[in-house]
């Protein structure tokens, strides 16, 4: 991974791990409204081409969000 896949992969779980006392399901919905909200198009981007790869790194909460971003997009 790259440096600033290694960033992303930190951030999403980071944002993950601020809504762990969800059940999945909500804290999937606050973690996607979260990066929707704050993170630019060429981030989403390269995550999405991350998870592409494996997605290595992200916890599940991280990649369900990441997945239903991307079924939007």
């Amino acid at each position: 991974m790259s440096a600033t896949v290694d960033r992303l992969v930190m951030m999403a779980n980071q944002i993950s791990r601020a809504f762990g006392r969800l059940p999945h399901d909500e804290a999937v919905a606050q973690v996607a409204a979260h990066i929707r909200s704050f993170w630019e198009k060429r981030m989403l981007a390269q995550i999405f081409e991350h998870i592409d790869e494996g997605g290595a790194g992200l916890d599940a909460v991280a990649r369900d969000a990441l997945q239903s971003l991307r079924a939007l997009a």
